[in-house]
């Protein structure tokens, strides 16, 4: 059976599962995600599984919007029904975790005093960055690692090694950009 297939099975155990008070849970935490015209249709946990797949807020490569769900409705034996289907992804997952590790201690080692720009374009915002910058004044380094790993906190799994690149490549650190590609790779090649 296609991965797809394996998903949509989920989806349906899950709803099975599921009662109308924690349907009603669910359409109320995703209000924003789904127009009020479609979400008065939904009257099934498959109704609002099938609008959050079109909305590609849920898919069979990143299911975490349905595990936040269900977490925030207190449904941990959901959540783990979603975990077992990830299945092996947990060790993918902590792999490009390391990778981003990797290209942020390359950025704080190759990245100059216009850090600041590159943390603007990456959008952590202003106030942050003060505050990051009074708690550390005279670390440069410590300063664009904290602030790097707040884009990671908001972010989330959008904080990746390719965004980053491309936002080196957006504040014209071309070469930096370059090399942290080619470093990366390098380093995933050899694990």
């Amino acid at each position: 059976m296609a991965k797809a297939e394996q998903f949509n099975v989920m989806l349906l155990q899950i709803s099975q599962r599921l009662d109308a008070k924690e349907l009603d849970e669910m359409k109320f935490l995703c209000h924003k995600k789904i127009t009020k015209k479609k979400m008065e249709l939904v009257t099934s946990p498959i109704h609002l599984f099938t609008h959050l797949k079109e909305q590609v807020l849920i898919s069979e490569d990143d299911p975490g919007y349905l595990v936040g769900l269900l977490d925030t409705i207190k449904r941990p034996d959901l959540v783990q029904e979603v975990e077992r289907f990830q299945g092996p992804q947990v060790t993918v997952e902590t792999s490009e975790r390391d990778q981003l590790d990797d290209a942020f201690d390359f950025v704080c080692d190759n990245v100059g005093r216009d850090w600041k720009n590159l943390i603007r374009i990456l959008g952590v915002a202003e106030p942050t960055i003060d505050q990051i910058v009074y708690s550390n004044p005279y670390n440069m380094r410590e300063q664009l690692m904290q602030c790097l790993n707040k884009w990671r906190e908001k972010k989330k799994d959008g904080a990746t090694v390719s965004a980053l690149i491309l936002a080196l490549e957006n504040c014209r650190m071309r070469l930096v950009s370059e090399r942290l590609a080619k470093a990366i790779n390098l380093n995933h090649g050899a694990s």
